[in-house]
């Protein structure tokens, strides 16, 4: 699978002159293209705060760990491109091998296609008419485009069928049928629903069965054994519903496909099994681990395989930067980060290092441990401090966040350093985000 429009249309984005549009943006880069802000090997200490980061290191190390982990079991990678909607990210991990990318609505959907991602896994619903007008188009103008939708109901395939043949759309779309479970968002219910979508999208002319998925993240949360014993049943019958649909699909190789982000070694152990089987339409199993990229020191590291020890060993890849403004009391702080800034639907920051930087440029580091932050306002973090605390006015505190999802949505350009935990971090690249 080529990837050459991509990085095609990277390079032209690279070259743009960066400006003050982007929060992330210093003034000594106004003018220069990324790679001329590049050659001024920027100091971490030299970015204003707040600020969010990515860590080169551990970006690389994610990456080939999930892929070694994923080749090892014969599972492919479809990672959800919605955590960062970074299309220089997808890239690397195309590059690395992954089979496609991932995104979640009609809006990332026209991303992935204007950045010149070649197969994307719509991982929902499409029924806007003229979204069903627009993508049969696109693939008809281009034979190396691909996307794969999901279908759960009667009322969507009938609704993408007339969509796609009244607009005269040439080639089929390939559809899987989600499977969900009770008030676990969208998907059929039972396994009778299921096969009878299923028939429907056999019967339609511009669709053409191709899979079966669902996401078993919605099912249960945490990692006790009632949580993990019901993953692995929805699981289960997500392979049930396959098998009983092997006769039935319309591709050479249909797909087997769950989420995979905090229980990606379940997935494993339910549906790899199902891409070793001997039958002719031996599925592609497909995992679309959105957040294994980047991970975290939070929700991601807590309910994930290193809870366990049953998965690739990954690291976080994001932290944020804020400086203290003010510790007006004993055992409070303030520092510049706030709700706009940083993620807190998974849990508030916590203040890892501190950083001192002495007016000949020389930076000190701790290491910080009992500080807590306790709120966060739209522009502030409000840091519990433990007695004998070392933080004061003009210090910056590195923070572990959780849950890159909602992290990156908040940055249109993210500069990555090489090494976090390096005595000297530098910004070695500068991504560029689409929400």
């Amino acid at each position: 699978m080529s990837t050459d429009h991509l990085a095609r249309l990277l390079e032209e984005e690279r070259a743009e002159p960066l400006t003050w549009r982007d929060k992330a943006v210093q003034p000594a880069w106004y003018g220069r293209s990324v790679d001329e802000a590049l050659t001024l090997t920027p100091a971490l200490e030299t970015l204003s705060t707040p600020m969010l980061t990515l860590d080169r290191s551990a970006l690389d190390h994610n990456l080939h760990a999930m892929k070694d982990w994923c080749e090892a079991a014969g599972v492919s990678l479809a990672p959800h491109g919605k955590t960062t909607m970074a299309p220089a990210l997808w890239r690397e991990q195309l590059e690395a091998g992954a089979w496609a990318i991932t995104v979640a609505n009609e809006p990332q959907l026209r991303v992935a296609r204007g950045a010149g991602v070649p197969r994307v896994v719509l991982a929902n619903l499409l029924i806007r008419r003229e979204a069903l007008v627009w993508l049969g188009r696109e693939l008809d103008a281009d034979e190396d485009f691909t996307v794969i939708c999901w279908v759960d109901s009667l009322d969507a395939v009938r609704t993408m069928d007339e969509a796609l043949t009244g607009a005269g759309v040439r080639r089929r779309v390939p559809v899987l049928v989600e499977v969900g479970a009770p008030g676990a968002r969208t998907g059929v219910r039972d396994r009778a629903q299921a096969l009878e979508v299923a028939r429907a999208v056999v019967a339609a002319r511009g669709l053409e069965l191709a899979g079966v998925a669902g996401y078993e993240g919605s099912v249960a949360h945490g990692t006790g054994d009632a949580a993990l014993a019901a993953i692995t049943a929805y699981l289960s019958g997500l392979v049930d519903v396959h098998r009983a649909l092997l006769d039935d699909y319309e591709v050479a190789e249909p797909l087997l496909s769950a989420g995979g982000s905090a229980y990606p070694d379940l997935v494993r152990a339910v549906l790899a099994p199902e891409g070793r089987s001997e039958t002719p339409r031996r599925p592609r199993v497909l995992l679309r681990s959105g957040a294994y990229l980047v991970h975290d020191d939070g929700y991601y590291r807590a309910v994930g395989p290193d809870s366990r020890g049953t998965g690739p060993r990954l690291r976080s890849a994001m932290h944020a930067w804020g400086r203290v403004l003010s510790v007006p009391e004993p055992g409070r702080a303030y520092l510049d980060v706030g709700r706009r800034d940083v993620p807190f639907d998974q849990g508030l920051p916590v203040p890892q290092q501190l950083r001192r930087r002495a007016t000949s440029g020389e930076v000190a580091t701790m290491v910080l441990e009992g500080h807590d932050v306790i709120a966060l306002d739209d522009q502030h973090a409000h840091v519990r401090l433990p007695a004998g605390s070392p933080v004061r006015v003009g210090d910056v505190l590195r923070l572990g966040l959780s849950h890159p999802c909602t992290a990156f949505d908040k940055w249109s350009l993210i500069p990555i350093i090489d090494d976090a935990a390096a005595d000297s971090p530098v910004v070695v690249d500068l991504v560029r985000c689409h929400f």
